[in-house]
């Protein structure tokens, strides 16, 4: 079995096809456009949120929640307050669509570096450290879950 989760390594196989910085910003922005489907719902949050739920050094005021799901995996939840944060929001969108429903051990070994992979080498250190915050949120809750 594999140490993370198979549809976060497909979408990382995926963005390895792109070889081009604005082919990767179209898809980045495109992924962003469907940040409403994983934005939290107000029977989870409803602002002014929690402060525990927002990721430490996010310029985007990104935040996360994580929703049990009846099978024992988690569902994930964001919010991305600054209306410019897309690299917050595309980065919410692949984290949810490749770890919501995973197996929780494997959402607990995900590194933060994975943002490398989607986002490219070249990114800001100010946006890298935003980025990683929010995979390193998500892992801290599955890590959580597991040892309750």
């Amino acid at each position: 079995m594999s140490d993370i989760p198979a549809k976060l390594q497909e979408s990382i196989e995926d963005f390895s096809f792109i070889t081009t910085r604005t082919e990767r910003q179209e898809y980045l922005i495109q992924l962003a456009g469907s940040f409403d489907d994983v934005k939290v719902p107000e029977r989870i949050a409803a602002t002014p949120y929690d402060e525990n739920h927002r990721v430490p050094a996010c310029e985007s005021d990104a935040f996360v929640w994580a929703e049990e799901n009846e099978d024992g995996t988690l569902k994930f939840w964001f919010d991305v307050l600054n209306p410019q944060g897309l690299s917050a929001m595309a980065m919410a969108v692949i984290l949810d669509q490749s770890l919501s429903g995973a197996p929780i051990e494997q959402v607990a070994n995900v590194q933060s570096d994975i943002v490398l992979d989607f986002f490219g080498k070249s990114i800001s250190m100010g946006k890298g450290q935003g980025l990683m915050g929010i995979v390193n949120m998500v892992v801290a809750e599955a890590k959580r879950r597991l040892n309750t």
